[in-house]
């Protein structure tokens, strides 16, 4: 038994033999099986689009201001700020990407009247 798992650790079955096979087929098995009972701490690869368009603006080289609608950031009035910058940063990030620090925000109202958030983020 020592012998045999000696040369599964250094591969030394030649192709074709039953021994090949075994190795083969648990290789696969790992590769196909392992996603579905270990969580590998990945994020979904699917990029959800924001339903209203956010304005992007340079902050002078320092970072970016997001103009996101009010009716995008799940906020409820009188949230804590950690509550708030949260929710800033989940709305904002389809657009500029999970690595994103949000510094400040305001509440504004944007170019066609409708209440928006006004987030100063970097990356």
């Amino acid at each position: 038994m020592n012998k045999i798992l000696k040369s599964y650790f250094f591969w030394t079955y030649p192709r074709g033999c039953f021994h090949y096979d075994v190795m083969v087929t648990l290789i696969l098995l790992f590769i196909f099986i392992t996603p579905h009972l270990w969580d590998y701490g990945e994020k979904a690869s699917a990029v959800t689009k924001p339903p209203h368009p956010m304005q992007v603006d340079t902050n002078g080289g320092h970072g970016l201001i997001i103009t996101v609608q009010a009716s995008d950031v799940n906020v409820t009035p009188g949230a804590t700020d950690k509550v708030t910058k949260k929710a800033l940063r989940k709305a904002i990030e389809p657009v500029i990407g999970d690595a994103v620090f949000v510094e400040r925000w305001e509440r504004v109202t944007d170019a066609q009247g409708h209440a928006a958030w006004r987030v100063w983020a970097h990356r």
